[in-house]
């Protein structure tokens, strides 16, 4: 947990400066340039990810926007050999979009129903 945390944390931080200058193109290429390494994962690996990430959110010392945790969740899955999808989705009336993780079609970083609450945008 403490590697997959400390790990967690340079995403963020690597993160932010594309989120900061508005590059989400560099954020998009990044994901989906990361492979999905060959490694057999861990029977629990999508939740210790999932609780590193969110850790360090709390600790992290201003506001992580839901692109940039789910970012940064993707890329940790697929380097323990998880094949992670970012998935980025739109709701009309009020506009709002969002961004969160899915692994084998079921969304592990966000509500379960969050698909519902929007139209899926891009997959990554």
């Amino acid at each position: 947990m403490y590697f997959l945390s400390i790990r967690a944390f340079t995403l963020l931080f690597s993160l932010e400066r594309s989120l900061r200058s508005g590059n989400f193109a560099a954020i998009h290429e990044r994901v989906r340039r990361t492979p999905v390494r060959q490694a057999t994962a861990t029977p629990h690996a999508v939740e210790s990810v999932c609780e590193a990430v969110d850790l360090i959110c709390l600790w992290y010392w201003k506001q992580v926007l839901c692109l940039q945790r789910s970012a940064a969740t993707v890329i940790l899955l697929r380097e323990q050999g998880i094949a992670a999808e970012l998935v980025i989705g739109a709701q009309h009336m009020p506009f709002r979009a969002h961004a969160w993780v899915e692994v084998d079609g079921e969304v592990v970083n966000d509500r379960s129903y969050t698909r519902e609450l929007y139209s899926v945008l891009d997959r990554c």
